[in-house]
């Protein structure tokens, strides 16, 4: 069956940083757009960032804008979320999104907690 995979959460104190992974299982990224979630502790799941298959466009929640960065190793098939400047409301499980309509795969979520 196929699915995504996240990795790199953890426990980090604010201002620092912390680099997710994602990887694919079953199947390959390069025909798929990749998107980040997240859901804070009792809030609804929002999204983060994307980098469109088509032609690499990226975008970002306000939210996360210039702090985070999404980026994609086609070489090694994987997509990453580098986030730096890492904030309390920061913290939440985070998603990794892989679409091509009508196909979409999620992983389980990798949490990510800033505290000091």
């Amino acid at each position: 069956q196929a699915q995504v995979v996240e990795s790199g959460g953890g426990l980090v104190q604010p201002g620092g940083s912390l680099r997710l992974s994602c990887a694919p299982s079953g199947f390959t990224f390069d025909s798929y757009g990749v998107a980040w979630y997240r859901r804070p502790p009792g809030k609804e799941r929002e999204w983060v960032a994307r980098i469109n298959r088509a032609d690499g466009t990226i975008t970002y929640a306000e939210s996360v804008k210039g702090r985070f960065t999404i980026s994609r190793d086609n070489a090694k098939n994987m997509v990453y979320l580098q986030m730096n400047a890492l904030q309390p409301e920061d913290t939440a499980v985070y998603y990794c999104n892989a679409y091509k309509w009508p196909t979409e795969y999620w992983g389980q979520g990798t949490q990510v907690t800033v505290s000091s």
